[in-house]
């Protein structure tokens, strides 16, 4: 047989030879037991760094050598053709009687799906977390093929994994989908890489199932997808703020309620679209018991100022967002009904708002004059004032500012001012 024949028949034996020079670097190696001349280098480096046996003579050629969990029977110097040369080769014998491995107990008990299978498709090794994923034990993996264990939906799909990873030689990083015992489905994501089993080059893996997270995620997109179509859709002006009162979402609905562009709202600070309020210190103060979490929604009012300077009354529902701090995150505002914007006006005292709602009610002048303690003139001024402030000619179109203006509440009865009271409802 010549040196080609030879080479070639050395690669399908579990026999490997090199040939290095006068610092032991490896300049040429072949032979199956190796493969490469990287892994001839690390053999020869630990082969010189391991003491012989005690019962070996001094110059003895041939020895025993423990290598990667194997045995080898080495033959080293052999002649070489030069001085400066030295040859050696091993053949593998078994597997070396190794010291009680520390890692196992990790490997066996690790909340990590692993695994180990041959080129064939058979499991050599797997660990608890592995077999659970498929309800069972290790013991009723180990020794079956996938087609014995994976659904057969995924089979074929494992073992063209496995078969790439063996083509390519390094590690390979992925997520997959896995079919369980009862026909759910399951996520994985991991490393899968060849590893030297005795003589065989097989496939590892290690997994963490992602089942959980992945359906988390899928829920949170849901939630978005309805929070978003929501916001969107529903023609109500609201916005997402801020524990700060920093803007950070809008509706298109809210950016033509106040008059601006949606790119321009968000980002801005809340307070600089409230015009200034009587009532405004107690939306301060409600604001302030939402974000501490001593309340988790209200409803109030507020005095809204749009991008033309107008103003206009609107009713809010406001809702704390996020879980488990003792600050809420943001803070969900609602406009769920609103006045007619108008020009900015003096506000209005608190006997005036008194006289619009006895007005609406039905009452006389003189009658109002009598519940509120105050002379018939008196309420007759007060009239002529709010006519002008409001632009009404008549007493109705007084009483229909008064609404649409959002000064008296629309769904009170009787008739009363739409800050009394507020910020009510909180929770």
């Amino acid at each position: 047989m010549d040196e080609t024949g030879l080479k070639s028949l050395l690669e399908h034996l579990p026999v490997s030879w090199w040939e290095a020079d006068r610092e032991l670097r490896v300049i040429d190696s072949g032979g199956g037991a190796f493969g490469d001349t990287g892994t001839a280098q690390r053999f020869l480096d630990t082969l010189r760094q391991e003491p012989p046996a005690p019962s070996e003579e001094p110059g003895k050629r041939h020895r025993q050598a423990r290598f990667d969990g194997r045995l080898f029977d080495v033959n080293w110097p052999l002649d070489a053709p030069r001085p400066d040369r030295t040859r050696g080769v091993a053949v593998e014998v078994g597997t070396a009687e190794a010291a009680p491995r520390r890692y196992d107990a990790f490997a066996d008990l690790a909340p990590a799906a692993a695994f180990i299978r041959d080129a064939d498709g058979r499991y050599r090794w797997a660990n608890h977390a592995y077999a659970h994923l498929y309800g069972t034990t290790p013991e009723h993996v180990i020794g079956k093929y996938v087609h014995d264990v994976d659904a057969p939906v995924d089979a074929d799909h494992v073992l063209a994994l496995d078969r790439d990873v063996l083509a390519r030689g390094t590690p390979v990083r992925h997520t997959l989908t896995y079919h369980r015992a009862d026909g759910t489905s399951g996520h994985a994501a991991g490393h899968r890489f060849p590893v030297r089993e005795g003589t065989e080059t097989c496939v590892a893996g290690i997994y963490i199932d992602i089942s959980d997270y992945t359906r988390a995620l899928r829920q949170r997109r849901e939630a978005e997808d309805n929070l978003y179509a929501l916001r969107d859709h529903s023609g109500l002006p609201c916005a997402l703020l801020s524990a700060g009162g920093r803007i950070l979402q809008a509706s298109a609905a809210a950016a033509e309620l106040l008059g601006t562009r949606l790119s321009e709202l968000v980002g801005r600070r809340a307070h600089t679209l409230l015009a200034p309020a009587p009532d405004l210190p107690a939306l301060e103060r409600s604001w302030r018991a939402l974000v501490a979490r001593r309340n988790r929604r209200l409803q109030t009012s507020a005095v809204l100022l749009d991008g033309s300077g107008r103003q206009r009354r609107a009713r809010l529902h406001l809702t704390t967002v996020g879980r488990g701090t003792s600050r809420a995150a943001g803070v969900w505002a609602v406009v769920t009904h609103q006045g007619l914007a108008h020009e900015a006006h003096p506000p209005l005292t608190a006997s005036q708002v008194r006289i619009l709602s006895l007005l609406a009610a039905g009452r006389s002048n003189a009658e109002i004059a009598t519940q509120l303690h105050l002379s018939r003139q008196t309420v007759d001024y007060h009239l002529s004032r709010l006519r002008d402030l409001l632009d009404a000619p008549t007493r109705c179109a007084l009483v229909a500012r008064a609404y649409v203006l959002g000064i008296l509440a629309p769904q009170a009865w009787p008739p009363r001012s739409a800050t009394a009271g507020h910020p009510h409802s909180a929770t």
